[in-house]
C-alpha cells in the first residue's frame, strides 16, 4: 500500500475510532454538545500530533482559537476519559509550567490493530 493511502487510511480509522469511543461510552454528567466538541478537539490534535507539534493549552488555542478556558474544558473531558494523557512541563519561556498533552497510548494501541493485517 502507497504511503499517502496508509495515511488517509489511518486518518479514517481514527476518526472512527474516537467517534465510537466518545458517543457510545457517554460520560454520566456530559451534554451531546460536550462530546461533539471532544470529537473535534480529539481530530484537532491528532492533526497536530501528526505535525508534530506540542499539544499545550497555549497551542491549542493558536490553532482553534477558542479561549483559554474552552480549551481547558474539552481537554480536561479527554483526559478524564482516558484518551489524553497529562504533564506538566516547563513553559514555553522556562519560568513557570505549562500542561503538555499527549494521545493515550491505550487508544493509539487500538488504533494500531486497525492497521494489522
Amino acid at each position: 500500500m502507497t504511503r499517502a493511502i496508509a495515511t488517509q487510511w489511518r486518518n479514517l480509522a481514527f476518526s472512527g475510532l474516537i467517534l465510537h469511543e466518545i458517543l457510545d461510552h457517554p460520560q454520566e454528567d456530559e451534554t451531546p454538545q460536550a462530546r461533539l466538541k471532544q470529537v473535534g478537539m480529539m481530530t484537532v490534535l491528532y492533526s497536530m500530533n501528526q505535525a508534530h507539534q506540542k499539544l499545550t493549552l497555549s497551542s491549542i488555542m493558536e490553532i482553534t482559537a477558542l479561549t483559554r478556558s474552552g480549551v481547558k474544558e474539552t481537554v480536561d473531558l479527554l483526559v478524564r476519559r482516558g484518551m489524553l494523557t497529562e504533564t506538566i512541563v516547563k513553559n514555553s519561556m522556562g519560568r513557570g509550567t505549562a500542561r503538555q498533552f499527549e494521545i493515550s497510548e491505550a487508544l493509539l494501541e487500538k488504533l494500531s490493530s486497525f492497521g494489522n493485517e
